[in-house]
């Protein structure tokens, strides 16, 4: 099937710059997108969290960069991993994006957070990231807009994440997305929620002394 996102016969993002170099394409995404970045830690981003909110972050993060910035991709992808020696993750067919999320961020928000133990804080709350990023709403930048998303959820909750140490460590954060939500139709459920639990409870008892 035709990739529409992607320049002719190349794996490169249509983009606003018309670049067709992968790596001239990942430095000016990397540049602005830092800057966007910062501006949504400085200053936040009005929302109720929910769908559009969602959304809101996806555009304010690439708008620089992509004409579909801030809209749910419109065709089913897959995507190599080499943490599962090749296999993609099973993300969210097309036609359930929607509801996925909205299913996700209604049961997030029936969770009363300020009654929970560390222990069980940083396992629900790494569930609902691993969830929120296993759907895969958008045809790139899932992961920048999904954990930013989440920990600033995680902060009007009352439970600040240090997100330095996850951009500090931004590989192993993937890597422990990939292996949370490594569970498919044919192979069975092979996730391992751990990894992420492990450094979103490192992130949630350091985000107390900042």
């Amino acid at each position: 099937m035709k990739d529409p996102y992607l320049y002719p016969n190349t794996e490169i993002m249509i983009n606003k710059f018309n670049i067709k170099n992968s790596k001239e394409l990942n430095s000016m995404e990397a540049d602005f997108t830092s800057s966007r970045l910062k501006d949504i830690i400085q200053y936040g981003l009005e929302g109720k969290f929910d769908l559009e909110h969602l959304l809101k972050y996806h555009f304010t993060i690439f708008q620089d960069i992509y004409y579909w910035a801030g809209q749910l991709r419109t065709i089913n992808i897959e995507k190599s991993e080499p943490a599962l020696g090749g296999i993609s993750i099973e993300y969210s067919d097309v036609d359930n994006i929607k509801s996925d999320i909205v299913f996700i961020l209604s049961k997030v928000k029936s969770i009363y957070w300020n009654e929970l133990n560390i222990d069980n804080k940083s396992n629900l709350f790494s569930r609902f990231i691993a969830d929120l990023w296993k759907v895969h709403p958008f045809r790139e930048g899932n992961t920048r807009t999904i954990i930013t998303f989440c920990c600033n959820y995680a902060e009007k909750e009352g439970f600040p994440l240090d997100t330095d140490l996850l951009k500090d460590n931004s590989d192993y954060v993937r890597n422990a997305l990939v292996a949370a939500s490594a569970k498919f139709h044919d192979l069975g459920d092979k996730s391992n929620l751990e990894y992420l639990t492990r450094i979103i409870e490192d992130a949630i008892e350091r985000g107390k002394n900042k």
